[in-house]
């Protein structure tokens, strides 16, 4: 198991205990202990390898927390959260992850009207059951059945990043078998899609027995569904489906292209393999005589798939058919941006706020990724919850960078803010201050309710702001959890065009904010974008791979991310 994985099981652990009421210290300690081992840029695995180390070293982790590690690490398992979950019905999990929800409430839920699914909680709250409950009332309702399509999706789809890791595993797991000739992933997964559906894998062997029989043994298998002669699917222990394919080498391309997808990809391809008298399909291309023959002409690798109809090889981020077809005809299919044409990160939070690394941790972490300028943008004060900046103690953090800058010759450090958009409109920190900062960026936290026409006018009114230089994550979506606000974001990236601004793609995995549809559009109106990781640790800069794959799915290239540019370059960028 990776440190993600270990860490999900002490958040869930800590959610049934909180459903159950138990006690607090001991539920906050499995969150704590998750934090810590989520930030953790070296494997659980390796230090408990180390014999010349212990578990109980790593700050937060104490020796119940360390017990629990080594036995998910030999195991997989973890017998405390089997047993609280044989205690509660399965389908009690789906009501956790409605927002606004939490452990507590689903418990009361559970207890007083016995809701054991997403559907009985819809039932109760259009029945108008739900409000009446101590603590609960109309407005909790609304909330709760506004959330629970968040739920419900989530229930059926997994987040891209957390799809990896599964992904990572069976691939370790498939390159033990020695008949595997190629092997690659298909689908929503290989287009780099924000949420997937399930994960398909194509393999070419000749030996389908031990292939399939391996895939079987593959930790956290929970059941077969499916089983013939070439193909095969499971389901894990997450519920996520994985569907193994034994395709021949002269369709594998084929097959490749095929399962890739997009379905309306597929199509446009189809329709055009039939123009030419051509049949496409994931056995190969094949020319249909008019007697009904066919021949082979490709399949055994994509590459011959599109060259037998005169197309590019798209990448498999732009296969959405949307614009792939209209550059391809225009022989413009775009040099889309790669994660080596990075310079800089533009935001990121230390020990100063909520960030759990000094300003001088980040600084040398970013050093040892070669990026040559990087803005330290802790929030402002109206983030009391990360115990955000006011005027005063911006300024001394400035003053430390002032200092800083000495030391190091080989990167810029920008003096920036991450500033509040408040509710009311305006922002969180005085202009003099502003004016002070080489680097700041609006953000909305929040008031995240309000109509679309007030959220939309707030933002407006930061992009007018002189000294604003950036929006950071515009709709303030996370993946599964949370829909974005209701602004208007034709009005937002026209505006940012108008006044010279530029707009945040957020890499964390949970945001990815903005949508690659958003990021098209900023492409469209000549809105540079700033892809940034919002790192709170050192390891958080590691999260700029997924920016990177969401502006590929919008079709950018080098020239439409900012912070590619050298800093001389940039730096002619910033509004003041």
């Amino acid at each position: 198991m990776n440190n993600r994985d270990i860490a999900a099981v002490f958040e869930q652990l800590a959610d049934l205990l909180e459903f159950q009421d138990a006690n607090p210290f001991r539920i906050r300690s499995y969150r704590n202990g998750a934090r810590k081992i989520a930030d953790l840029s070296e494997p659980l695995a390796s230090i408990a390898a180390d014999p010349d180390r212990k578990l109980t070293d790593i700050d937060g982790i104490g020796k119940t927390l360390a017990e629990k590690t080594a036995e998910l690490l030999a195991t997989g398992k973890l017998k405390a959260l089997e047993e609280l979950q044989s205690e509660l019905p399965a389908s009690l999990l789906a009501l956790l992850r409605v927002p606004g929800l939490g452990p507590k409430k689903a418990a009361v839920l559970h207890k007083e009207l016995g809701i054991e699914s997403l559907d009985q909680l819809r039932e109760a709250c259009q029945a108008q059951r739900v409000r009446e409950l101590k603590g609960f009332g109309a407005k909790t309702e609304e909330t709760i059945l506004k959330g629970l399509a968040i739920a419900e999706q989530a229930e059926s789809r997994t987040r891209w990043a957390d799809a990896d890791a599964v992904v990572q595993q069976l691939l370790d797991h498939m390159r033990q078998v020695d008949g595997i000739a190629q092997m690659e992933m298909a689908g929503s997964y290989r287009r780099g899609c924000e949420t997937i559906g399930d994960l398909d894998l194509l393999v070419e062997a000749e030996d389908h027995a031990s292939v399939m029989d391996h895939f079987g043994k593959l930790p956290g298998v929970a059941d077969v569904i499916a089983r013939g002669d070439t193909k095969m699917s499971v389901r894990m222990d997450s519920g996520l489906q994985i569907d193994l394919r034994v395709v021949p080498r002269e369709s594998f391309g084929a097959a490749l292209q095929y399962f890739t997808g997009s379905k309306d990809h597929n199509v446009a391809v189809r329709g055009l393999a039939k123009q030419r008298g051509l049949k496409v399909n994931e056995w190969g291309v094949f020319r249909v005589e008019e007697d009904g023959e066919e021949t082979y002409l490709a399949g055994a690798d994509e590459q011959a798939v599109y060259d037998a109809l005169d197309l590019p090889l798209f990448s498999p981020k732009l296969r959405e058919a949307r614009e792939e077809f209209d550059w391809a005809g225009q022989g413009e299919l775009p040099q889309l941006v790669e994660f080596s044409d990075i310079r800089a990160d533009l935001h990121m939070h230390t020990t100063a706020t909520d960030g759990k690394a000094s300003l001088e941790e980040m600084i040398e972490a970013a050093r040892s990724r070669d990026l040559e300028y990087i803005a330290i943008t802790d929030h402002s004060q109206r983030v009391s919850m990360a115990n955000g900046l006011d005027p005063d103690r911006l300024r001394a953090q400035w003053a430390a960078i002032d200092r800083l800058r000495d030391e190091w010759d080989d990167i810029v450090v920008l003096k920036g803010i991450e500033c509040d958009i408040l509710e009311k409109g305006g922002m969180d920190l005085p202009d003099d201050v502003l004016a002070e900062a080489d680097w700041v960026i609006a953000s909305v936290h929040y008031g995240q309710n309000q109509p679309s026409e007030q959220i939309t006018e707030r933002i407006l009114g930061a992009l007018e702001n002189p000294h604003v230089d950036i929006i950071a994550h515009p709709t303030g979506r996370l993946i599964n959890r949370r829909e974005p606000y209701a602004v208007d974001i034709e009005q937002v990236i026209a505006a940012a065009a108008q006044h010279g601004k530029m707009l945040e793609l957020n890499a964390n995995p949970a945001r990815l904010d903005l949508s690659d549809i958003h990021c098209a559009a900023a492409k469209r109106h000549g809105v540079p974008i700033v892809i940034s990781t919002d790192a709170h640790s050192t390891s958080g800069f590691d999260v700029m791979r997924h920016g990177i794959q969401q502006a590929q799915r919008g079709g950018l290239t080098p020239a439409d991310v900012a912070n590619t540019l050298p800093w001389k370059k940039f730096s002619k960028l910033l509004s003041r």
